[in-house]
C-alpha cells in the first residue's frame, strides 16, 4: 500500500517531464486543448481539485498526453493505476475495483435480496389477484 502513496507525486511529475522534454510549453497544450494554464499545471502538481471529475478527468489526461506526443489511452491507464480510489477517477472501468470492501460487498448482496423479494411479492400479488 505504501507503493502506491509513493507512486501518486509520479504521474504529474512524469507529465511534467515528458512535456519539457519535447519542447512543449503549458501555453501551447492550453491554447490546442482550450484547457486554462493552472488546470494544466494543477495536472503537473497532482491537485485535482483544480481538475474536472470523472469522465471528464480522464479526456484531459488524454488531451495533455496526446499534445505532448504520449500515447492517450497508456497515460489514462497510468493516471487510473496511481489513483484508483480518487474522485477524478470514480466511474472508469479502468480504476481499480479495490474500493469494494466487504461491507460494500455486503450492502449490494443485501439490496439485490431486497429487489427480488419485491419482485417475487409482486408476482405472488398478481397471481392471487387474478385467481
Amino acid at each position: 500500500m505504501a507503493m502506491v502513496e509513493h507512486a501518486k507525486p509520479e504521474f504529474g511529475m512524469k507529465m511534467k517531464h515528458l512535456r519539457e522534454e519535447r519542447g512543449v510549453s503549458l501555453r501551447q497544450i492550453a491554447n490546442a486543448t482550450k484547457f486554462s494554464v493552472g488546470a494544466l499545471e494543477a495536472l503537473e502538481r497532482n491537485d485535482f481539485s483544480q481538475l474536472p471529475g470523472g469522465i471528464f478527468a480522464r479526456a484531459f489526461v488524454r488531451a495533455y498526453a496526446i499534445e505532448v506526443g504520449l500515447d492517450p489511452e497508456q497515460a489514462v491507464r497510468d493516471f487510473l493505476v496511481q489513483f484508483p480510489n480518487d474522485s477524478v477517477t470514480v466511474g472508469s472501468p479502468h480504476a481499480s475495483q479495490q474500493g469494494h470492501t466487504p461491507h460494500t460487498r455486503r450492502r449490494d448482496r443485501a439490496i439485490a435480496v431486497v429487489a427480488l423479494l419485491v419482485l417475487v411479492g409482486v408476482i405472488l400479488l398478481f397471481t392471487i389477484a387474478s385467481c
